[in-house]
């Protein structure tokens, strides 16, 4: 994201680099790479005027189990966002007053409205965009709401439809192992529950900046040395 000055482009590497990122890092910035470069490194106008002789585009793009196929579907869904709303954020907004409405998770939402935009898009591409009322943690979307929503060094801040203390945790393994060993997780499980259950206990750290905790529990599990014994509940968390 922070390659781009536009917000709108900004959005959308974004969107791209959270959701695939997935296995080593420098893999996964090697891949988003490919395909921004396959976008001629302007996404938004890319996605805009998107179509079907651009296909070609695309072909050969694979990143573990991202295909062509999928990556079709999901500019093609962002395209439709962009003739609607003017930007992803517009759409978001939209995502969280009817989460807000039917008391549902954000994310959620934003997973039934965005295949609603193309019911025909593949089951196998749905799979891409995580759904915490099919119990999963969400982590790479949350990461992506806390690089647009919160504001520092890294986080750009772009979005202010909700405000930072509603986000959640973006919770992956290594933040997982770092929670049970100071025992801010009891749960066992990587799922939605967990990161309730996390969320909770670093909002009674800082009410207003939860997710901030996230570049804190992956730093340890980096260096572990930094953390004091009597710190740690379980040395050998499940």
């Amino acid at each position: 994201m922070h390659a781009f000055e536009s917000k709108t482009d900004q959005e959308i590497a974004g969107f791209f680099a959270a959701i695939m990122a997935w296995g080593r890092r420098d893999i996964v910035i090697a891949k988003v790479d490919d395909l921004l470069k396959r976008m001629k490194y302007q996404p938004t106008v890319y996605v805009q005027n998107f179509s079907e002789s651009d296909v070609p585009d695309l072909e050969t793009f694979k990143h573990r189990t991202f295909k062509p196929i999928d990556i079709y579907w999901l500019v093609k869904g962002l395209q439709t966002i962009l003739q609607e709303f003017g930007d992803f954020e517009g759409f978001w907004a939209s995502c969280c007053q009817q989460a807000k409405e039917e008391k549902r998770n954000l994310i959620a939402v934003f997973h039934q409205r965005f295949f609603e935009l193309h019911p025909e898009t593949p089951q196998r591409t749905r799979k891409h965009l995580s759904n915490p009322e099919k119990n999963s943690s969400a982590k790479r979307l949350y990461m992506y709401l806390r690089w647009c929503v919160r504001k520092s060094d890294v986080d750009l801040g772009i979005w202010s439809f909700i405000s930072p203390d509603e986000l959640k945790i973006p919770l992956d393994v290594h933040v997982a192992r770092q929670a049970r060993r100071l025992g801010l997780l009891s749960r066992k499980q990587n799922d939605w529950k967990s990161v309730l259950e996390l969320t909770e206990k670093l909002q009674l750290l800082d009410a207003d900046d939860p997710a901030k905790y996230d570049f804190a529990l992956f730093g340890l599990g980096v260096y572990p040395e930094f953390v004091n014994e009597e710190f740690v509940v379980n040395p050998e968390p499940f």
